[in-house]
């Protein structure tokens, strides 16, 4: 409460459009703080509308802010605590590293509270990694370790697929015949209807983009790991720009939505890419 009423109130107080992020049970908390000052401040349940990291950026923050471009915004985002798995934990500290390049130039300021009591001593030390002004009983400070392209290098992890994913090659002309596969072994493995539709919807944008652009093949691998389907479609392409998926594209171009639309309907994305080829993972 200390740290994140008054720079609601602050911001409120100037007249400056103010949004908070952060899961169920904080809401409640910040809510019940700011009593009827509440009505004036945007909530999100970050547990929903964050679950995947990567839908964070555009979803949230920018949703946000690019309704409010003539005024200077605040928000408050918790991407990470500590029911935070660890697949979903590299997705969560790249997300954090990216926002000040997403939102160069903009007049925005996001709090990204921490629980420091419950989080681990590995998971603060990332969050001096990512943002550059820290805030530690209630001094700010600049962060001497501050390096967010070192730690979306340090978090581009390959992915391993387990030995018992089912694995299709695709090309052009094989296209519509591995997402059907995919598609058909997703059903098999349980994913409910509602969701099969998203699932064909994602593997479609992905081998798309591997035709276009991942040098025109790839593979297509799915597999269950517990209560989630998983799908990872792996090219010889290159991702060189991190924000790729996270920003949308200039309304005038023609493309730039695939990863874009893969990160709003999974439950989770992974990517690890570079010269050797890029493998899109997601979870639904």
């Amino acid at each position: 409460m200390a740290g994140t009423v008054p720079f609601v109130q602050e911001g409120l107080a100037a007249g400056e459009p103010v949004a908070v992020a952060v899961p169920a049970s904080n809401l409640g908390l910040l809510r019940a703080e700011l009593g009827a000052s509440a009505e004036q401040v945007q909530f999100t349940d970050m547990s929903r509308a964050g679950r995947n990291p990567g839908r964070i950026i555009p979803k949230v923050l920018l949703w946000f802010a690019d309704a409010h471009l003539t005024e200077r915004v605040r928000i408050i985002g918790e991407p990470i605590w500590p029911a935070r798995t660890p697949a979903e934990y590299p997705a969560c500290v790249q997300h954090e590293a990216l926002i000040n390049k997403a939102f160069h130039g903009r007049n925005v300021s996001i709090l990204c509270p921490y629980d420091a009591v419950r989080l681990n001593a590995g998971r603060l030390a990332d969050a001096f990694t990512t943002h550059p002004v820290v805030i530690v009983g209630g001094r700010e400070e600049r962060s001497a370790a501050y390096d967010a392209d070192g730690a979306v290098a340090a978090f581009n992890e390959l992915l391993v697929r387990p030995r018992w994913a089912v694995v299709f090659t695709f090309d052009a002309d094989r296209l519509p015949g591995a997402r059907d596969l995919a598609v058909g072994l997703a059903k098999r493995l349980g994913l409910p209807g509602e969701r099969l539709d998203d699932f064909a919807l994602a593997v479609t944008e992905l081998t798309t983009n591997s035709v276009r652009h991942g040098g025109g093949s790839g593979t297509v691998s799915v597999w269950g790991d517990g209560t989630q389907i998983v799908c990872e479609v792996r090219d010889r392409g290159w991702l060189r720009d991190p924000l790729a998926g996270r920003l949308p594209p200039q309304r005038d171009s023609p493309g730039g939505r695939g990863l874009l639309t893969v990160h709003h309907l999974a439950d989770l994305v992974r990517i690890h890419t570079g010269p050797e080829g890029t493998t899109v993972r997601f979870s639904m």
